[in-house]
């Protein structure tokens, strides 16, 4: 039988599978990096301190040349908002003015939308949040918020540090309770997450390797020891408290000495004065400046308000003067309102005096380990490698590679206000960033280049981007097949109830009735079922799915809906039931009882559905997602370790959920509702453009003559066109250069 698909040839011969695992576990392709004009960069400063900086390090190399305007598009459109760029948006950047047109798609990309939710994963990472820890899917939410409104980093850090109350209610105790207030744990986490420094190595003994002693972990942990993690009996509500006394007790346990409450001290050095007085000017300067305009814009706005609230108060005093009452719904929802708005737990939760001198001493703009630690994992983030690596390792023995240019922008960090999007666009304007790889040259020679910045490394997109850009790439975000034109046979599982079994006397058909099923529901699933079904029995056993790619998708908005006023408290109390409640509670608990007597056995029914997909984006999913979901197979971690950072080595496991899984057999397949399609089918159809367009949507780029004639050839060899470029577009989204940064 002659197999025509490429998707059927890996299914059904094993040489090609193993050559194509072979192609896909190899090493990235060489793309294509001819220099280019990148116009007028705002990373001019960086691009200055870091060239004087090699001079004097005595760097060998010439850096390698800029990459061209197509390979910049992508390569930003994947770190500043998780996806590569469609065809319609690389048309668009081709219209711009080629002086300017790479700022000039920077400061447009910064304020997408999606720019929140792609630098949302990278602080949840960071911090460890976790959707299926206490609190964890409202912090994720308040993070976003924070990125939305530009709140500065050091602000987020002080909430996350300093934040006390009840799990969701109070989005930022998120990050205490990630470790269950824990002060040992806090310690070390506070210390690795927001400087850079791994102090938790001195919990048991002084720092192996760097000047931290035991005594300096315990001091920075008292500022946690009053901290308590309270779960409440009745409603199992989880919030902070602050207790009169320290868990934290020194000398420590098992060592000589009367164990006394310690006192908390900072252990970390701040800048000299004359150090941070100019940037640090600038930073007060800008806040100055800041607050005016906020007066400003209020004043203005005062009159106004007042106006109105004149004006509302009128009118409710005419209307009472006619006799006009609220009607019953309007005072239930005002009683309701308020009720909601009534802080009964504000007892609960104390402020922590301690933390909060605690997170004003880590932000202060004279700690150069917080400014530096950001600036550092944001760097590595956009260029491959930090300027200190582990980019939370920072020590005396482990230095920066250029303290100077790390020095720069870490003080420009802090002069612009702790703005990410300053940041940002300052490292992306930066040559650094867009230089190309050291295709070609000898190990050595490369990991010269790349730590010197003279080259990018290698960077395989993160795996929430992966994804997404599949789902780009593949016109999933919205159903791209005609309703009816997808209908799917399958059979579908499905719970019978036998009869309730009788113990009366009865006829000899009995039997025949007692194992007579009686179905309990009809099938969920939308589609046309036939009468046809077959017991579990003579079915054989289930298949399992091949979805590993859908999750469970975050509303942020209703998860921070508690900070709001809606839904803020739940009271704790004993309610006094009618007789009618206990009655209904009665007969709820007898229906319970009586389906627990029912027999049931499991059937299969087959049902016609309309096989119609559609992916939300990775970067609104709950997170971690499960062990076998693409995320964590794609180097996502389960964020409960510090210095836990994702994996980008290739495995046998990706290879085959790239080549089988649903979400790439999804992407490749041709659509009705897609542009390709008419490029295929009918009147218009016309191969070399559905090339051109493949190419384009999957690597953001034009097929060379030679990619064009194979292209060619695997569509000409499929059993027609659109089954060819799906082909066609599975072994683009296979290749190397898809899954990889240019």
């Amino acid at each position: 039988m002659q197999v025509r698909s490429y998707r059927g040839i890996a299914a059904c011969c094993p040489p090609m599978l193993m050559l194509l695992l072979t192609w896909a576990l190899a090493g990235p392709l060489a793309v294509r990096s001819d220099a280019a004009d990148a116009g007028r960069p705002d990373g001019e400063g960086v691009n200055r301190v870091l060239d004087a900086e090699n001079r004097e390090l005595g760097i060998p190399h010439q850096p390698q040349p800029l990459v061209n305007d197509l390979t910049f598009l992508r390569r930003i459109y994947i770190d500043l908002i998780g996806r590569i760029p469609t065809d319609a948006e690389i048309r668009a950047f081709a219209a711009l003015p080629k002086a300017t047109r790479r700022t000039t798609i920077v400061d447009r990309l910064i304020e997408h939308e999606r720019f929140a939710d792609t630098w949302t994963v990278f602080y949840a990472d960071m911090l460890r949040l976790r959707s299926n820890a206490d609190g964890g899917s409202a912090a994720i939410a308040l993070v976003h918020q924070a990125l939305e409104e530009e709140m500065p980093y050091d602000e987020l850090a002080r909430r996350m540090i300093a934040a006390s109350g009840k799990a969701g209610a109070t989005p930022e105790v998120g990050f205490i309770l990630g470790d269950n207030a824990d002060p040992m744990a806090l310690a070390g986490a506070t210390a690795q997450v927001f400087l850079g420094i791994r102090v938790a190595c001195a919990q048991c003994h002084d720092h192996p390797f760097d000047v931290w002693t035991q005594r300096d972990f315990y001091d920075l942990a008292a500022f946690f020891g009053k901290t308590r993690r309270v779960e409440t009996q009745f409603t199992n509500t989880v919030y902070t408290t602050e207790s009169s006394q320290t868990t934290v007790l020194w000398p420590p346990e098992g060592e000589p000495g009367e164990r006394q409450p310690l006192p908390p001290k900072f252990p970390f050095e701040m800048a000299s004065n004359s150090r941070a007085a100019a940037y640090v000017a600038r930073l007060e300067q800008l806040r100055s400046d800041q607050s005016e305009q906020l007066a400003a814009r209020e004043a203005a706005s005062t009159k106004s308000t007042v106006d109105d609230l004149l004006a509302a108060v009128d009118s409710k005093v005419q209307n009472a003067s006619r006799g006009q009452r609220l009607a019953p719904e309007g005072i239930a929802a005002e009683a309701k309102r308020d009720a909601r708005n009534l802080k009964v737990d504000a007892g609960m939760s104390g402020t922590s005096e301690l933390r909060a001198e605690l997170a004003r001493l880590v932000t202060d703009p004279k700690n150069r380990f917080f400014s530096r630690a950001f600036v550092n994992r944001v760097w590595a983030q956009l260029v491959g490698r930090g300027f200190v690596e582990p980019v939370d390792d920072f020590r005396d023995d482990n230095p920066p590679s250029h303290p100077q240019t790390l020095d720069y922008l870490a003080d420009e960090f802090v002069a612009h206000g702790y703005d990410l999007k300053s940041l940002v666009r300052m490292i992306v304007t930066s040559a650094p960033y867009q230089r190309a790889h050291a295709v070609g040259a000898d190990d050595v020679t490369q990991t010269e280049l790349e730590t010197a910045f003279l080259a990018t490394p290698m960077r395989r997109m993160m795996s929430e981007v992966l994804y997404d850009s599949i789902v780009t790439a593949g016109h999933l975000f919205a159903p791209k097949h005609a309703p009816g034109k997808n209908l799917k046979t399958v059979w579908q599982q499905s719970r019978i109830a036998k009869a309730p079994r009788d113990d009366r006397p009865t006829g000899s058909g009995a039997a025949d009735q007692e194992n007579a099923p009686t179905p309990l529901a009809q099938l969920g699933s939308g589609g046309e079922s036939s009468t046809e079904s077959m017991p579990a029995k003579n079915k054989g056993p289930r298949q399992a799915s091949y979805n590993l790619e859908s999750a469970i998708e975050l509303d942020f908005d209703s998860l921070l809906a508690a900070k709001k006023g809606q839904a803020e408290v739940m009271v704790d109390r004993m309610k006094v039931m009618s007789k009618e409640e206990l009655e209904a509670e009665r007969m709820q608990a007898q229906m319970q009882q009586e389906r627990r007597n029912v027999e049931f056995v499991d059937r299969f029914v087959r049902t016609t559905i309309d096989d119609n997909p559609q992916f939300g984006s990775s970067f609104r999913m709950a997170s971690p997602a499960p062990p076998e979901h693409f995320l964590r197979v794609f180097g996502q971690t389960d964020r409960t370790q510090l210095g836990n950072h994702r994996d980008q080595d290739p495995s046998m496991r990706q290879a085959l959920m790239m080549l089988n899984g649903r979400l790439t057999h999804e992407a490749s397949r041709v659509g009705e509702d897609e542009p390709i399609y008419g490029l295929v089918v009918g009147e218009k159809a016309n191969l070399r453009q559905a090339i051109q367009l493949a190419y384009r949507e999957i690597l953001t780029r034009h097929p060379s003559d030679d990619e064009f004639r194979e292209a060619a050839a695997i569509v000409g060899d499929a059993e027609n066109a659109p089954a060819g470029i799906a082909d066609l577009r599975w072994i683009l989204l296979n290749c190397n250069e898809f899954r990889f940064l240019p």
